[in-house]
């Protein structure tokens, strides 16, 4: 049994788990060390670690690295892990950290050439994959309209293996008027839907080299159509075999890597 005080610490820090809590707060949870890993290279976002003394043993170099860093960690039972975590297997280590989230203001003073807009996107794990497919792809940046899944959901935060803590985000934007913003600042705002002009054709026609916004629908319903509106060309990505469509995550890979192709290596010349 867990004693009176460290039940009512542990219980708190469960309630992160709600994204009711996440708001009033201004912390999420992160999980396995992966994520905790990537965490390191900003210390200060990290308030509090958990971790079993197996945790400990197994990922000794993470730990030492947290010790260089200043980052307490306290041990805790298997059981008080288990109360901490959201998934059905603990990976051993769970952080308390402060929300980072910044404005899109903040993104295009870093005079971005790529960003990606998703138009409540619902799903965690296609959330966290595109943010991470971004990070991958050279990214400048993620955008999630109001209506989107919570990026701090600890099933976004696993999905984006620590990606999230490479480059910067927005939430809970008013999608015209972050389109809006983005135009003003001389990005084109592709949306990608099945009804467009196919990628590769605007890849060879170079359209594909300057700075871009690539839009993504929401995974069952896509684009309302005053979404649509909203964007300088809509673009598809031809199917060739005979699935019927494309994952949300994969699309967006796609895109994204096309894009970052025409960029920086000039193929689409």
């Amino acid at each position: 049994m867990l004693t009176d005080p460290k039940a009512a610490k542990v219980r708190g820090v469960a309630k992160l788990v709600k994204k009711d809590a996440r708001q009033e707060t201004g912390l999420f949870l992160l999980e396995g060390p992966q994520g905790f890993t990537e965490a390191l290279d900003r210390p200060k976002l990290i308030l509090e670690v958990f971790a079993t003394e197996e945790a400990i043993s197994r990922h000794a170099d993470l730990f030492a690295k947290a010790k260089n860093a200043r980052v307490e960690v306290e041990v805790v039972s298997e059981q008080v892990l288990a109360a901490l975590s959201d998934t059905s297997t603990p990976q051993g280590v769970v952080a308390v950290c402060e929300q980072f989230d910044v404005s899109v203001e903040e993104i295009l003073a870093t005079k971005p050439k790529l960003i990606v807009l998703l138009s409540q996107i619902r799903d965690p794990g296609n959330a966290g994959t595109v943010l991470r497919a971004a990070d991958a792809a050279g990214a400048d940046g993620v955008l999630f309209s109001s209506g989107s899944v919570d990026i701090y959901n600890p099933k976004v935060v696993r999905s984006t293996t620590g990606s999230m803590f490479h480059l910067p985000f927005a939430v809970d934007l008013d999608l015209a008027e972050t389109v809006s913003t983005l135009k003003k600042a001389g990005m084109q705002v592709l949306a990608a839907d099945a009804g467009g002009i196919p990628i590769s054709e605007l890849a060879n026609q170079g359209k594909l080299s300057g700075p871009t916004v690539w839009l993504l629908g929401n995974e069952a319903w896509g684009f309302e159509p005053e979404v649509l509106e909203l964007a300088d060309q809509v673009v598809s990505i031809p199917i060739f075999g005979a699935a019927e469509s494309l994952n949300l995550a994969t699309a967006a890979s796609v895109c994204l890597y096309m894009t970052a192709f025409a960029q920086n290596t000039g193929l689409s010349d």
